[in-house]
């Protein structure tokens, strides 16, 4: 009876970069060019796509951003807070994170450190700068067939 004899060539796989995720550990996969940067974190150095622009014009801290050095006054509320469950900050804004606003009060040069989950809105002395988002252009193509159609 013949020996069954293995192939001497295996199959091969794709290759696919196994990157662990660390649950509550702030130890950040690594690569041989170091740190991968979080999902959706701009790298400093390393220019955006149209993509990555385009979703960066849209957000709340970005339009803060734009309007840096402008007076706004801003409204925030603190949920289950019996001394203060609302509050109305007028300021100069610093500057904007993804979950914070900085802004100083001019009168008494005190600095604020806002969190954006607790505000409500903004309302602004003066014209807002605001550049909206630019529309891919394939929805762009979308949007004009169906109005043809």
């Amino acid at each position: 009876m013949p020996q069954a004899t293995w192939p001497t060539v295996y199959p091969t796989y794709p290759f696919y970069a196994y990157y662990p995720y660390y649950a509550g550990s702030a130890v950040p996969p690594v690569t041989a060019y170091g740190p991968l940067p979080p999902s959706g974190a701009v790298v400093p150095g390393v220019p955006m796509t149209e993509e990555q622009m385009i979703a960066e014009q849209s957000y709340v801290e970005n339009i803060l951003r734009y309007n840096k050095g402008k007076t706004a006054t801003f409204y925030l509320t603190y949920e289950n807070n019996r001394e203060w469950n609302a509050m109305v900050i007028r300021g100069v804004i610093q500057t904007a994170g993804r979950d914070h606003i900085i802004v100083s009060d001019p009168e008494t040069g005190k600095r604020y450190l806002l969190l954006m989950v607790n505000l409500d809105y903004v309302v602004f002395d003066e014209p807002i700068t605001y550049i909206a988002p630019k529309v891919p252009p394939y929805v762009q193509m979308y949007l004009e067939e169906s109005r043809e159609g």
